[in-house]
């Protein structure tokens, strides 16, 4: 019961253990259906279809969504918050962060730090996420039911920490989906009564737009973590068992050259190469033509070089 009531009061604060966090990432690793509730609540909700059905518009607005928020947790929770390949506003990384929380994989310091830390221990024992070292099911989605794995590590992100409405929206990241689905159900409810031709209504948007589009968006991101580290090819011949996939890369934007970026994350793009899709960098790139980001790194010719010789050999 107290696990049900700690899990409830972390899902309005998320920086809430009366015991310290500290002791609560010193516990053992291991599934808890507490922590696996949100998770089950979001897969269970997209059976409401069957009782609010569909419309051109709500599909519509689905497909947008997903690619929206992916573009937001690849383009600025990933490659801007976790390794810093370009620069942006202030202004402009707190949109992000709040477009990034409506995604509903926590907040930006949280997503940052756990990422970071993979990087540093990539398939090792310690990794949150090593399909390698603890099998397929535990790096897509087991990880994330474990209190373990909970508690935001600010020592990992002490550049971010600096930002108090990035601390805010860290911790109070429920704010995301909240604002998401009312949203939504504010503006099927408005096109059901000013449009009713449409066939779409405020429960319908939020089974679509809600819970459809995120629970899909949820697993294409977690392939990353699961997949990407099992199917594909290895251009480089790192430390880890990360791999370059076209699969993986169409359904996130661009995540799935993997083996790439682990060679060298610090470049805002992960298709080294032309014809290797990257659809995030394209964005960023054009992002930047119009001043809305600067500083983008690019790939060093050292790596390029690192890969023709690999070939080579």
């Amino acid at each position: 019961m107290n696990k049900i009531l700690t899990s409830i009061v972390n899902a309005i604060d998320s920086d809430h253990f009366p015991d310290g966090a500290e002791k609560v990432r010193a516990l053992p690793e291991r599934f808890e259906f507490s922590r696996a509730i949100p998770f089950i609540f979001l897969h269970i909700g997209c059976l409401g279809v069957i009782w609010t059905g569909w419309s051109w518009v709500a599909v519509g607005v689905a497909i947008a969504l997903y690619f929206v928020r992916m573009f937001a947790v690849t383009a600025f929770y990933h490659r801007y918050f976790c390794h810093r390949a370009y620069h942006t506003s202030r202004p402009m990384q707190f949109i992000f962060a709040i477009i990034g929380l409506t995604a509903m994989q926590r907040g930006p310091l949280w997503w940052a730090s756990v990422h970071r830390h993979h990087h540093a221990h990539s398939d090792e024992d310690v990794d949150a996420h090593s399909p390698v070292a603890k099998g397929f099911l535990w790096s897509h989605i087991g990880w994330l039911t474990s209190s373990k794995n909970f508690p935001t590590d600010y020592k990992l992100v002490r550049d971010l920490v600096k930002f108090p409405e990035l601390v805010f929206l860290n911790r109070f990241d429920v704010i995301g989906p909240i604002a998401l689905f009312a949203l939504l159900f504010a503006s099927g409810a408005m096109l059901e009564m000013f449009a009713p031709s449409l066939g779409t209504s405020g429960w319908q948007m939020v089974i679509w737009g809600g819970f459809i589009s995120t629970t899909i968006l949820f697993h294409a991101t977690c392939t990353v973590n699961s997949l990407a580290h099992t199917m594909g090819s290895k251009r480089f011949d790192n430390d880890d068992d990360s791999r370059n996939s076209l699969f993986i890369a169409l359904i996130t934007l661009g995540e799935g050259w993997h083996n790439n970026h682990h060679q060298y994350q610090a470049s805002a793009r992960q298709g080294f190469y032309w014809w290797e899709i990257d659809i995030s960098y394209y964005i960023i790139r054009l992002m930047g033509l119009i001043g809305i980001v600067y500083d983008i790194k690019a790939v060093p010719d050292k790596v390029y070089e690192q890969a023709a010789s690999r070939v080579a050999s």
